[in-house]
């Protein structure tokens, strides 16, 4: 078994060998609940998705979401804006890690750093002319690995394209709501 930046090479090359030979093996379906807990406080859990149209069970995750004091939460988390800086990095994390090690490169440190703009006169509804959410996020990866310059730019390259938070957020995602009084 070769293990490259602690993946099974062997096991990511079977995943790749499967969806490509049958692409139904592709088709996720994952989801989340999230639960008003009080003021500006929340409580999402995630556990159980679907592969193929089958249950995978999985253990219960809860994320806790609040404001910080200056707008009027009590920090008891990170507020939702900040789970998505949290939520690219864990998938810029996973993207990196995976196609370096399909390409045979180790990766001995990798770290994100994040920064995003808002201006909250979108989200108070007090400005027709300033988003809601963020106006700009700016993103720093640093790295070191067994590569040239020339193959992590490369591999940089590839992430990009192959992402799928940095393409959530780069390009519009059809996001459909219900509403149910209860």
């Amino acid at each position: 078994m070769t293990r490259t930046n602690g993946l099974d090479v062997d096991e990511l090359e079977s995943l790749i060998e499967g969806v490509s030979a049958e692409s139904e093996q592709a088709s996720f379906t994952f989801r989340a609940e999230t639960e008003w807990t009080g003021g500006f406080a929340s409580e999402t859990r995630i556990s159980d998705f679907e592969q193929n149209e089958t249950t995978i069970e999985s253990p219960e995750f809860t994320v806790t979401g609040d404001e910080p004091a200056a707008l009027l939460g009590e920090r008891t988390g990170p507020n939702a804006v900040e789970h998505l800086l949290a939520a690219i990095g864990s998938c810029l994390s996973v993207t990196y890690a995976g196609h370096a090690a399909a390409k045979g490169i180790e990766i001995d440190d990798m770290r994100f750093e994040f920064e995003g703009d808002i201006d909250l006169r979108g989200f108070l509804g007090l400005s027709d002319e300033v988003r809601a959410g963020y106006e700009e996020i700016r993103a720093t990866t640093h790295i070191d690995a067994d590569a040239s310059d020339e193959e992590l730019e490369a591999l940089h390259e590839e992430v990009l394209e192959t992402s799928p938070l940095y393409d959530n957020v780069t390009n519009q995602v059809s996001l459909e709501f219900d509403l149910d009084f209860e």
